[in-house]
């Protein structure tokens, strides 16, 4: 609870901020960021480092590394940096008032104590030096049980399809008959359920825009990948809670159907977090209204 004490300087702050936003609105996010981590300012005396490194290494180290140096260029070093700052983009993931597809989902989970111990951690270790490498991803994060489903487009039902006009591609949805059954009889989607996804390069005219077919579905081109994921009995039992797809696992596989190497499935279950509801799978709706004879087609 907030000391009564501290009261007006908390509201003279939201004042200040509102004001600052009306005459500048580019800055809402800013002072809403700074108001935020005023209620997550880490503590030298009270953050708890080891509880810190436990939880930075259930579940943080799966894409910033236990040293906190990351493990992909894309994904940003903490080790050494200022706690104020790691506490204050918690605090905005938290919030909502920062957006990031898996920061998102990770830091709701976090609880205030958590993410003073978080920051205390990374920022007590040290930044990048010369000769640094990056740090290896989780074992339990890289391994996977989805196996590629052969002769899937005779056995599968062809559900959904998909345009992407910003990257001129296509989605082409399958689902094996386990899943199918389920979805379409309202129930979750069990064990020994398997969706996987075609991703086309959609086929271009001379503008360089997507064709579009009679269905209106863009004419698929080039297959570029297979996304696959399914589920087993207990194959998510070593992933961390704050990730787990209950025991759904994710795979990528090249057009040869070869399994794409090291892929960090942190990535793949943190996007898929907020469809617990719907089985993880965020086209359950289409597949649970998909003819029980001949699917959705699209254009080939």
């Amino acid at each position: 609870m907030l000391q009564t004490g501290l009261l007006p300087v908390l509201a003279d702050e939201v004042i200040a901020v509102f004001h600052q936003c009306i005459r500048r609105p580019h800055t809402a996010l800013l002072g809403s960021m700074v108001l935020l981590a005023s209620f997550y300012l880490p503590s030298a005396q009270a953050a708890d480092i080891a509880a810190g490194k436990a939880k930075v290494e259930n579940v943080c180290s799966a894409c910033h590394g236990l040293n906190g140096i990351s493990v992909a260029d894309h994904i940003p070093n903490l080790a050494g940096q200022k706690p104020e700052y790691i506490a204050a983009q918690l605090a905005a993931f938290r919030s909502g008032a920062r957006k990031n597809e898996i920061m998102s989902v990770i830091a709701p989970q976090l609880s205030k104590a958590d993410i003073e111990n978080v920051a205390a951690y990374f920022s007590s270790q040290p930044g990048m030096v010369p000769g640094a490498v990056k740090s290896a991803m989780l074992p339990n994060l890289t391994q996977t049980r989805v196996t590629f489903p052969a002769n899937y487009r005779s056995t599968f039902k062809r559900y959904h399809v998909l345009n992407l006009p910003d990257s001129k591609q296509v989605k082409f949805y399958y689902a094996n008959q386990v899943a199918a059954a389920a979805a379409m009889a309202g129930k979750p989607l069990p064990d020994g359920s398997e969706i996987i996804v075609e991703n086309y390069s959609a086929k271009l005219d001379a503008a360089q825009k997507p064709i579009v077919g009679q269905d209106g579905y863009f004419i698929a081109d080039a297959l570029r990948s297979l996304a696959t994921m399914q589920r087993g009995a207990n194959w998510g039992k070593d992933i961390p809670e704050m990730l787990r797809n209950e025991d759904w696992n994710y795979a990528i596989f090249t057009p040869e159907h070869q399994l794409r190497g090291d892929p960090n499935h942190a990535e793949c279950l943190a996007c898929h977090k907020p469809a617990k509801d719907a089985s993880y799978v965020f086209t359950l709706g289409e597949l649970g209204k998909a003819k029980s004879a001949g699917a959705d087609t699209g254009s080939k």
